[in-house]
């Protein structure tokens, strides 16, 4: 599945397949797999079934499958150019912009 153009809910119900599969081909019940990930069966069942989860439960589930590996990649930022490598590189801690406030709403308390 591309996940370019699929929605939030389409991507958690694929990465749910994937860890079930992933979970079936090494043989492994889900109350196996709860107690190897310190997590319910029911977040386990959750978790395939619904594709809802913490992240920390996931990343416990991923871990307790042996696919730690396969989270090295996530999130990493894509260098394409010498340019994109040297501003990662110096790129420090930043704050988020500041929203902007609606015209005529600064300081005042109702």
């Amino acid at each position: 599945m591309d996940f370019s153009f699929a929605t939030p809910d389409e991507i958690t119900q694929e990465l749910a397949r994937r860890l079930k599969a992933v979970r079936l081909a090494q043989g492994i019940q889900q109350p196996e797999l709860a107690l190897r990930a310190g997590v319910s069966v029911g977040t386990v069942k959750t978790l395939e079934n619904k594709g809802r989860s913490t992240l920390a439960s996931l990343i416990r589930v991923v871990q307790a499958l042996g696919l730690t590996q396969d989270l090295q990649q996530a999130f990493v930022l894509q260098v394409h150019s010498i340019a994109d490598m040297e501003q990662a590189q110096k790129a420090s801690r930043q704050r988020a912009p500041r929203r902007s406030r609606p015209a005529g709403s600064a300081g005042t308390k109702a």
